[in-house]
């Protein structure tokens, strides 16, 4: 059996073994940038260690995980041009580097590249990967537009945010359990029960972006910290603030920040980080992270796998929930 840091390095020893020399260079050359500046490869490494947990063998899910991890980098790419973002684990971005039309045309490819890898898989389980993908691929982007469509709505509730989550973000992770999980053979409730794990897992995970956006460190975060303030994005915080600043002063400097459209990056972020230190926003934040961190574990005590598979997960869980960056 594999640890999941050996996971880990199997999944970049893969990614190594896809030719980006092809004509022409301008479509590949971008692709090969952003899969190659790095990051923890998290999805690919959920299915071939879930994988494994099933079967006791990795191998059968190797290209699906593959094509998880080329297509969460072409959303990347995209989501990339659309924020704006400057950087991505602490390097320009494919848009900066390039320019917005072939960020936009080598996405385009990472995701007929993703099908390529996809359709490698064994045909006995083809059916149920291609239909768990594609169904996941739908749910990233309604979850995408939905986020969009919050940036220029003043009022955005806790469940309306949550579902844009589970969307944009937790339903690639549980894909990738659920993907993992069908690759070794696992049973129908089995399958389910580890999907419904990873949404928890997923929700979980994003809480853990909104904080680090606000309190990471930029070297180690591999972003600007404040971005999302300054993209006025309607975050977990931005949205409990206004709960608890009901009426208040508070409420009415974060709604005068997330309004105007012109000002100075450096004041607009220590002003709304100040109104969240106030509003203890950040507990708040972490306590959902920890309730939903408890729905993960009850989700996957459904399942046949043992004590021991089960606490390996949840010891995953913990260390996402947890990391600084």
């Amino acid at each position: 059996m594999k640890t999941f840091s050996e996971i880990q390095q199997i999944v970049n020893d893969e990614l190594k073994k896809i030719d980006f020399s092809k004509a022409p260079r301008g479509l590949y050359e971008p692709i090969e940038y952003e899969l190659g500046v790095g990051g923890k490869r998290l999805r690919p490494s959920f299915a071939l260690f879930t994988c494994q947990l099933f079967s006791g063998d990795y191998a059968a899910a190797v290209h699906p995980a593959v094509a998880l991890e080329v297509f969460h980098n072409y959303t990347l790419m995209h989501d990339d041009i659309m924020d704006k973002a400057d950087k991505r684990r602490n390097k320009p971005t494919v848009h900066k580097v390039w320019n917005e039309n072939t960020a936009i045309l080598s996405g385009d490819a990472m995701m007929g590249m993703a099908y390529q890898l996809l359709a490698q898989c064994d045909e006995k389980v083809f059916k149920s990967v291609f239909d768990i993908f594609s169904e996941t691929a739908m749910g990233v982007f309604e979850g995408q537009q939905y986020d969009m469509n919050f940036e220029v709505r003043s009022n955005v509730s806790i469940d309306e945010y949550m579902t844009m989550i589970r969307l944009k973000t937790a339903v690639l992770l549980a894909a990738s359990f659920k993907i993992g999980a069908v690759c070794g053979g696992a049973s129908h409730e089995d399958a389910e029960a580890l999907y419904n794990f990873g949404i928890n897992v997923g929700l979980s995970f994003q809480l853990c972006d909104d904080l680090l956006d606000v309190y990471g460190d930029t070297a180690k975060f591999g972003k600007n910290i404040g971005g999302d303030i300054c993209d006025n994005k309607k975050t977990y915080l931005y949205i409990k603030a206004l709960q608890l600043a009901d009426g208040s002063a508070d409420e009415e400097l974060l709604r005068r920040w997330f309004r105007v459209e012109e000002f100075d990056k450096n004041r607009k972020i220590a002003e709304v980080t100040e109104a969240y230190n106030r509003l203890n926003v950040k507990k708040d934040t972490e306590d959902e992270m920890e309730r939903l961190y408890g729905e993960a574990g009850k989700a996957l005590d459904s399942s046949s796998l043992s004590d021991e598979q089960k606490s390996s997960l949840m010891q995953l869980a913990g260390q996402l929930i947890s990391r600084d960056a």
